[in-house]
């Protein structure tokens, strides 16, 4: 089983990043990963290379479905209702704000051309061809335990050194999770991720690849998991979003 997390830019004058890990039984292991996917094409040539014609769980940190030509989605508003507190809304999607072409519809397109399903039900351990959307803040509130959000992203009044004190410990807790349940060895990406002195370019494309990683695990947990781990946002008519959740009587990654 391949599990894929793309952390797709809403624009194609912004790159992607993309990991690919395959599950050996016991743990995931990454086999492919970029912070420089462009174009839709490149982005989908990514999946097939990672895929081939088997099976795998694409995880996807974008918008999929918006049918909305303005406002907010059902799934976006519930899920900032429900994580609030933890400063983990979701960012408002339409099609105004998205159009005229919508990446995530296109992309998901392209996958169901390749024959992925787009669905909100994801089985346990079961060999599937599917595209989901998911949204790594809640992800890390509920399988790191914090009390609200890393505060990474580039925002007004946010510093450098702030923003890389966050991101070092982004990494720290994605590292840990060569211990959790699924196991994930993230020593191969995160040992070429160095985040001191990181800036402009550089410093994005390292937050864009650790949230590609990241989307890969919550692939993983998913697909590992089933039912039992993960919660439902919004539907399959009007946009849905997966957040990993941990079983109950399981510890925090």
């Amino acid at each position: 089983m391949v599990l894929i997390g793309l952390d797709l830019a809403w624009s194609e004058a912004n790159p992607s990043g993309g990991v690919a890990i395959r599950w050996q039984g016991d743990r995931g292991k990454p086999f492919l990963w970029t912070a420089e996917l462009g174009a839709l094409e490149e982005i989908v040539g990514f999946v097939e290379e990672a895929a081939g014609l088997g099976p795998a769980l694409v995880a996807v940190d974008a918008p999929l479905l918006v049918p909305n030509e303005t406002g907010t989605r059902p799934c976006d508003r519930e899920l900032s209702a429900f994580y609030r507190k933890a400063q983990a809304q979701a960012y408002p999607a339409n099609r105004r704000r998205l159009g005229p072409r919508v990446r995530g519809e296109a992309l998901v397109a392209a996958l169901k051309a390749r024959g992925f399903t787009f669905q909100s039900r994801v089985e346990k351990r079961k060999l599937v061809r599917q595209v989901v959307e998911v949204f790594p803040h809640p992800a890390m509130i509920e399988l790191f335990g914090l009390p609200r959000i890393l505060r990474y992203k580039a925002r007004p009044n946010r510093s450098l050194s702030f923003r890389l004190a966050e991101l070092r410990r982004y990494w720290e807790l994605l590292g840990g999770l060569s211990e959790a349940e699924p196991a994930l060895d993230t020593a191969p990406i995160l040992s070429q991720t160095e985040i001191s002195g990181l800036k402009g370019r550089e410093l994005k494309a390292a937050e864009d690849l650790l949230d590609a990683l990241y989307c890969a695990y919550i692939a993983l947990h998913l697909w590992y998991w089933g039912e039992e781990g993960y919660r439902v946002f919004g539907d399959e008519g009007t946009g849905f979003i997966l957040v990993p959740i941990r079983p109950k009587g399981r510890d925090h990654a």
